[in-house]
């Protein structure tokens, strides 16, 4: 096993730890969603509406709730923990080790989605055993459509934590920026149930694409529909990587 191996694993495993032992990071990314769900499932039940296509409440909500789960994990956990690890000097012990700053950031992204992945998992089969979750899509395609999502959110993520340099800034600028989104984007409430006004404003953000690519994938429709969610999520894609690694810095 090489060097570089050995260390990504040992570090990915401490960064598990850390993160698992960090409450509000656990909460958000496993509870929370899964809270949402039983709350308003409780109250709405899932029951096919007209209002949601045929579809119950939680049909409609699982593929949101996943969009809220993967920019919890990218960029309210990803930003404010990068910018921590710059501000104490972590960054810059790692850059200049044998094993590279490649293999932290590698293993940093590998524990943000696993935990994103268990977050998803753990909502799918609460709302499958308790409220009879539909599925109509293809696996496959469901499952690129949430990497891509990942990947595009982990990229925005770095390139944010590129631009901002102390855990303080990170932390406030995050919520500013991921709120918004949360709950005009429809991943917090459907966007069937939003005015049009703000569903229109919704559309500058990266997350409302993803919440109606997962959402249409999920329920059977062809990726040739969703066009523009591909090609704004690949551009945040593109952008953020290209621009964080020109930005990033180590201290």
């Amino acid at each position: 096993m090489s060097q570089s191996l050995r260390a990504f694993r040992k570090l990915a495993w401490v960064e598990m730890k850390l993160y698992l032992r960090e409450s509000i990071a656990t909460f958000f990314t496993l509870g929370f969603p899964m809270m949402l769900l039983l709350m308003f499932g409780s109250i709405y039940g899932n029951k096919p509406t007209p209002i949601f296509g045929g579809y119950g409440t939680v049909d409609v909500s699982v593929p949101s709730y996943a969009t809220m789960i993967i920019g919890t994990t990218g960029l309210m956990s990803l930003v404010p923990t990068i910018a921590s690890y710059r501000e104490r000097g972590i960054l810059r012990r790692f850059s200049t080790t044998p094993i590279g700053p490649m293999v932290f950031l590698a293993a940093e992204v590998s524990v943000l989605f696993v935990m994103t992945v268990a977050g998803m998992a753990l909502l799918v089969a609460t709302a499958k055993v308790v409220y009879g979750l539909r599925f109509m899509g293809n696996v496959l395609s469901v499952g690129a459509a949430f990497v891509l999502t990942c990947l595009s959110f982990y990229s925005l993520g770095f390139l944010m934590s590129a631009l901002l340099p102390t855990y303080r800034t990170a932390s406030t600028v995050t919520m500013v920026v991921f709120y918004p989104m949360l709950f005009m984007s429809g991943a917090g409430i459907p966007r069937e149930l939003l005015p049009a006004w703000m569903r229109k404003a919704a559309e500058i953000f990266p997350m409302t694409h993803a919440v109606t690519l997962l959402k249409g994938l999920w329920f059977g429709e062809p990726w040739s529909k969703f066009g523009r969610e591909v090609a704004m999520l690949t551009a945040v894609l593109v952008v953020g990587t290209v621009a964080s690694s020109r930005l990033f810095r180590w201290d």
